[in-house]
């Protein structure tokens, strides 16, 4: 059996306006917060190493119980090293497509009313980070990359796991909201089971980071395709102009409705930034 070819979240596409959250550079992160791969990976691994450290330093092995003030601070984590575990999270479930039974993804790592409905509701999370063809991984990593290193730095990587899982869960309950509520009676499109219309990847999250940072930094430059500049409060404009557009013409293989769960909660965050909440 075979599932849909559709994204939760952007699918790859001819569209540059389908992609243009994933791939441009941000000036200010490119000009003041130059990034290097490898430093990345350099960094994660120093995060692990002083994970594992201190894992042996406050772990009674005798009482089974961990030391420390929370899980948190125990495990000593960086921005970089968020952003590569997220990485690595994604590229894991990614292979796990090619081994796994195609039955056992589609049930614990999809996202659809059937799912929901059958009481599976980790699917609501496990989905944003569940990508089944690589450039949908790939589009989706480089924005992840650029942005959450970004966004971690100036808030922490507490912060960025949780705007990254907020997105995720924000994304999923509207393409399901999209699926009872609007689907059902879209123009021009045949009679489906939308029960059963699945959907996948980590866009509705990696979409909530890259649209806080245009937010707060509305005067930025990005570079669609790394060549042609572009304002970033254009950009924003852009990414959720097309995906309303989606929504009205009915869903194809990218939702926009996910898009625009993940563009919600980045509104949210970035009402309360403003307020000095956070």
């Amino acid at each position: 059996n075979t599932f849909p070819s559709w994204h939760h979240g952007a699918a790859p596409s001819s569209s540059s306006l389908g992609f243009l959250a994933c791939r441009i550079l941000s000036k200010h992160v490119v000009a003041k917060k130059t990034l290097d791969l490898a430093g990345v990976i350099e960094s994660g691994v120093h995060s692990l190493k002083v994970s594992l450290r201190r894992r042996r330093q406050g772990f009674d092995f005798g009482r089974f119980s961990i030391t420390g003030l929370s899980l948190w601070r125990y495990l000593n984590l960086t921005p970089d090293g968020v952003v590569l575990g997220l990485i690595g999270a994604n590229v894991a479930i990614f292979l796990l497509w090619r081994v796994a039974d195609p039955k056992f993804m589609r049930k614990h790592f999809m996202i659809s009313l059937d799912n929901f409905k059958s009481g599976r509701l980790h699917t609501l999370l496990t989905s944003a980070f569940s990508h089944a063809e690589f450039d949908h991984l790939l589009t989706n990593m480089i924005g992840l990359y650029f942005f959450g290193t970004s966004i971690g730095r100036l808030f922490g990587p507490e912060f960025l796991l949780q705007l990254y899982l907020a997105g995720a869960l924000g994304g999923s309950i509207f393409f399901l909201l999209h699926k009872v509520l609007i689907a059902p009676s879209s123009k021009g499109t045949f009679r489906l089971d939308y029960s059963r219309i699945p959907g996948l990847g980590a866009s509705a999250a990696v979409n909530a980071i890259i649209l806080l940072d245009v937010f707060l930094f509305p005067k930025n430059i990005y570079y669609v395709n790394l060549i042609i500049p572009v304002p970033a409060v254009l950009m924003g404009a852009l990414i959720i102009g097309t995906d309303l557009w989606r929504v009205k013409k009915g869903e194809g293989d990218i939702s926009g409705s996910a898009h625009l769960g993940g563009a919600l909660v980045a509104a949210l965050v970035w009402a309360r930034v403003k307020k000095g909440w956070i």
